[in-house]
């Protein structure tokens, strides 16, 4: 398994594929631009008889780079990832983070795969597959990729609670490019798991995330929204943005922030329903002071019963009358 972080801040447990996956799926894709350059050539050839031998020479290099080198990178681009062979075989090329591919990502690809694929029979390709311990090829490592199994069994993930309503479309103007994968993993881990801790202890890694995160931002957590609702409300606009950039902004539709048009009474009555998490932990009355002879139920040091009025903790000693 290979822990990845995505921009949505999800560790993704990725299986990197090996070398005989890759090598099928790079066979098949070679034998699919094999037969459609042999097409082409042969069309080419018909249709340019006529021509002196080096406008024939010229066209049969313009194919060979046309076919086998820039219909691959186009593939991969628009696919994000998933080519004909890599389909078949279930696998899919992504950023080092978990990301769909770019074209940059596929140019570097497709042009260094000619070299260490093309022109050595893919020696080079294979060597470099057993040394990387991702299985990680030389196009693979100057572009940022990794190639990972699609069909792996789907394990269950925690759930990251919505933020509150009133929240929706509040930090779109915030600027996250500062902020690590390793916070985004660490914010998301916690809401997750904030139902499970203890409540006080929940809420001081809130505080400490939340001022991590408005630190590296810029823009200090707003004043009145809970630390929790603020991390919540932040990776979701960090979502939103990554879902923009992958599939454009008709995949985010449906995430608008409704809460604009709404009134203001509508805002109020949303503001009351700010789920138990959070809020902050109940603040627990002090016990009776008498009668305590040890640490009270809070975990504060008994207080002497002799000096109710003195909040220092109980000495064992009986003060001089």
């Amino acid at each position: 398994m290979s822990e990845l972080v995505t921009g949505e801040a999800v560790a993704l447990e990725l299986r990197p594929a090996r070398l005989p996956s890759r090598a099928l799926a790079v066979l098949l894709d070679l034998v699919a631009a094999l037969a459609v350059y042999v097409a082409v050539t042969i069309a080419l050839v018909a249709s340019t008889a006529s021509l002196d031998e080096a406008a024939q020479t010229a066209l049969s290099i313009a194919t060979f780079v046309l076919v086998l080198v820039g219909v691959p990178i186009a593939v991969e681009t628009l696919s994000h990832g998933r080519s004909l062979g890599k389909m078949a075989c279930g696998l899919r090329v992504v950023r080092d983070d978990g990301g769909p591919i770019r074209f940059r990502h596929a140019l570097v690809r497709g042009l260094i795969g000619v070299i260490e694929i093309l022109m050595t029979f893919g020696i080079v390709a294979c060597v470099a597959s057993f040394v990387s311990a991702r299985g990680r090829r030389l196009g693979d490592v100057f572009a940022g990729t990794l190639v990972v199994r699609e069909r792996v069994p789907v394990t269950p993930t925690g759930f990251v609670p919505p933020p509150p309503p009133w929240l929706a479309g509040r930090f779109s103007q915030l600027d996250l490019s500062a902020v690590p994968d390793g916070l985004w993993l660490a914010v998301r881990q916690y809401l997750t798991r904030m139902q499970q801790l203890d409540p006080q202890v929940g809420w001081s890694m809130a505080e400490r995330l939340a001022s991590d995160l408005a630190e590296l931002t810029g823009a200090p957590v707003p004043q009145g929204v809970p630390p929790a609702a603020f991390l919540a409300a932040v990776l979701q606009e960090r979502q939103a943005r990554e879902a923009r950039r992958a599939f454009g902004n008709g995949a985010v539709s449906a995430a608008a922030p409704a809460a604009e048009s709404s009134s203001a009474e509508e805002r109020g009555a949303a503001r009351e329903k700010v789920p138990a998490a959070y809020l902050p932990p109940p603040v627990v009355p002090p016990g009776p002071l008498s009668g305590e002879s040890g640490p009270s139920a809070e975990g504060r040091p008994a207080r002497s019963p002799e000096a109710p009025g003195d909040d220092r903790p109980c000495t064992g000693f009986v003060p001089p009358a």
